[in-house]
C-alpha cells in the first residue's frame, strides 16, 4: 500500500529512492470516483519506473476543471483510495491550475499521461518535463472509461 505525503515529505522519500538507484514514475489527475481507466491508467504508469508517484488535483483545482458539483469525494479520500493501490508508492495532493511546479521541483525520469492526450507533446506540461531530461509518455487504455459518464449513469438510475 502507498503513502499519502506531503510535498516535503515526497521530495525526501524520492531523494532515497534515487540514492537507492530506483527510477521514479509520475502520474496525476482528479481521480474523482476511481473506475477501471484509473487502475489500468496507473499499473501502466507503474511499469515506466521502479517507483510511482501519483499527484491528486485539490479540491478547489477540481472544481475549476470539471465544474460545479464536483469533485464527488473529497481530496483526502481520493488520495487514500488511490494509495491504496498496490502499483502506487507515493500519493501527493496538489494544488494549482497545473501540476508544472510539482513536476519541476521532483523531477521525476518519466511523466505518464492518458491515451486521450493523443502524443507526448500534446501533454500541457510536456516542456517543463523536456526542460529538465525527462520524458512524457502515454500509458493506459483507450479513453474508454470517464468519471464524468459513471455519474451520469448513477443520476440516471431510478
Amino acid at each position: 500500500m502507498g503513502e499519502v505525503l506531503t510535498r516535503e515529505r515526497l521530495l525526501d522519500e524520492v531523494g532515497r529512492a534515487r540514492a537507492a538507484g530506483h527510477t521514479v514514475s509520475f502520474a496525476n489527475g482528479c481521480f474523482d470516483l476511481l473506475h477501471v481507466g484509473h487502475v489500468r491508467y496507473l499499473e501502466a504508469a507503474a511499469q515506466e519506473a521502479d517507483v510511482l508517484v501519483v499527484a491528486i488535483n485539490d479540491d478547489d483545482s477540481v472544481r475549476e476543471l470539471k465544474g460545479e458539483g464536483r469533485p464527488i469525494l473529497a481530496a483526502e479520500h481520493r488520495a487514500e483510495l488511490v494509495a491504496a493501490l498496490r502499483c502506487v508508492d507515493f500519493v501527493v495532493v496538489f494544488s494549482g491550475p497545473t501540476v508544472g511546479p510539482l513536476l519541476e521541483a521532483l523531477r521525476p525520469d518519466v511523466h505518464c499521461k492518458g491515451t486521450d492526450y493523443g502524443s507526448p507533446e500534446r501533454v500541457p506540461e510536456f516542456e517543463v518535463v523536456r526542460a529538465y531530461g525527462g520524458r512524457t509518455v502515454l500509458v493506459g487504455d483507450p479513453k474508454d472509461h470517464a468519471t464524468t459518464d459513471l455519474i451520469a449513469a448513477v443520476r440516471a438510475l431510478p
